[in-house]
């Protein structure tokens, strides 16, 4: 077959250029302009990178037009109706759904890794009692590069795939140690007799005076929560943790800098914000009110919860994420929730909406999960920690494929460069 070729044409005398069009498995075509500035001395412009594509990727597919995500082409709604996250994490890092003896394996090494290093808990008394949990994730998380720095050859295989296994062993770990800091109350260990999304939950709310009893409601709910956001394609978090690892920072490193980059109001932290607008509407009655200002360009009312950067459609996510919600509420007895119940009259109120019909703004993941997060116990700063939990495993293979790619170069975007053109320096007696 013959290479498909983009022809650009200039205006301003250069000559016309052929660009080779590299295809997807699916998905658009991609203009491959690497060799732009070297045939025309010109660069491309596109802040954001909304159409650039920064790397090749085998992971994640989403299609935000369909509201398609794919974790290594296996739909996400089946994934989190079937799956654990740790069978999810397997097949993101590996690339297959593991076997029987295969996931066996994966759990117990994962399970042997949850403890941390003593050393690095008292690492946690340096933090004020109320700092923001994901300020001492990013740290902690950073820190881990100082006591396991066995781990940290990028160049090594085996190495690459200890730091995965203790990443992902130990985040829970850190979260709820994280949570039981802001608390004050006593860390509490892992224990291997429990699964990973059972221990997590047993290190957040169990406490030395009284034996932690699994929910299996409340567990599954907290299962699909970390599929739903084990990764996410190239998204603000993820394209961190690829630039930092393309300069051959450690994982930890990378890791760390990615946390810091979902910390975010617009990207991580947007559960919070839904919680805090449900909250300011107060009741189903002051929709129409609320609405209303949110159509009014000169109020700064915001409907958070809605639309995507990339889903133009329903977000996949948000349906799954929608029954997990109603689940938890009716296992604990209060499907009168009064959050609930006003997010459902909103969400229905938007999507009859003709403003928001036409502008494709669509429940997105965030609009349900602040609500489970609350009604599981968790508060609100935690929100975006535990999204972090989920993402880290998204974030190592993605770092991982980085690693091994050989077309990848440490990350340079230009600039498109308005400032003063050259001038010379003026001694401070002559100014004016």
């Amino acid at each position: 077959m013959a290479e498909k070729l983009a022809t650009l044409t200039f205006s301003d005398g250069t000559p016309s250029i052929d660009l080779p069009i590299m295809s997807g498995s699916v998905g658009p075509d991609v203009i491959d302009v690497r060799a732009l500035y070297g045939r025309t001395g010109k660069f491309t412009y596109d802040p954001g990178f909304m159409s650039t594509a920064s790397c090749r990727s085998s992971i994640t597919y989403i299609d935000g037009d369909k509201g398609i995500l794919e974790y290594r082409g296996y739909p996400i709604e089946q994934l989190a109706e079937h799956s654990s996250f740790l069978e999810v994490a397997y097949l993101i890092l590996n690339g297959e759904l593991p076997g029987r003896q295969q996931l066996a394996e994966f759990v117990s090494i994962v399970t042997r890794h949850t403890m941390v290093h003593e050393q690095l808990i008292r690492f946690f008394s340096g933090f004020r009692r109320d700092a923001h949990p994901m300020a001492v994730l990013c740290g902690v998380v950073g820190a881990l590069s100082a006591f396991y720095h066995d781990s940290i050859n990028i160049h090594d295989a085996r190495s690459r795939e200890i730091a995965a296994f203790r990443l992902i062993a130990k985040l829970p770990t850190i979260t709820a140690m994280t949570y039981k800091y802001s608390m004050g109350q006593p860390f509490m260990y892992p224990k291997n007799s429990l699964g990973y999304v059972d221990n997590f939950l047993y290190m957040m709310f169990g406490t030395p005076c009284d034996d932690y009893k699994p929910n299996a409601v409340l567990s599954r709910a907290m299962e699909r929560i970390l599929i739903l956001h084990a990764d996410h394609e190239q998204n603000a978090s993820t394209s961190t943790v690829r630039l930092a690892g393309s300069t051959g920072a450690n994982p930890f490193a990378c890791i760390s800098a990615g946390i810091a980059s979902l910390w975010g109001p617009a990207h991580g932290g947007a559960n919070e914000a839904v919680l805090r607008m449900l909250g300011e509407i107060d009741d189903a009655k002051n929709i129409p009110a609320f609405i209303k200002r949110v159509k009014e360009k000169e109020d700064h009312a915001m409907l958070f919860g809605f639309g995507h950067r990339v889903y133009k459609n329903y977000d996949p996510r948000a349906k799954i994420i929608q029954k997990t919600c109603h689940e938890v509420l009716e296992e604990l007895d209060l499907k009168d929730d009064k959050l609930f119940k006003l997010a459902i009259a909103l969400e229905k109120v938007a999507l009859e909406d003709d403003y928001f019909i036409k502008r494709k703004l669509y429940p997105n993941v965030d609009f349900y999960s602040g609500i489970v997060y609350k009604a599981l116990g968790i508060p609100v700063a935690m929100f975006t920690a535990i999204f972090a939990l989920a993402r880290t495993v998204g974030w190592i293979a993605q770092w991982n494929e980085l690693i091994g790619d050989s077309d990848q170069k440490i990350g340079r975007p230009r600039q498109l460069f308005q400032g003063a053109a050259r001038r010379d320096f003026t001694p401070i007696g002559r100014r004016r």
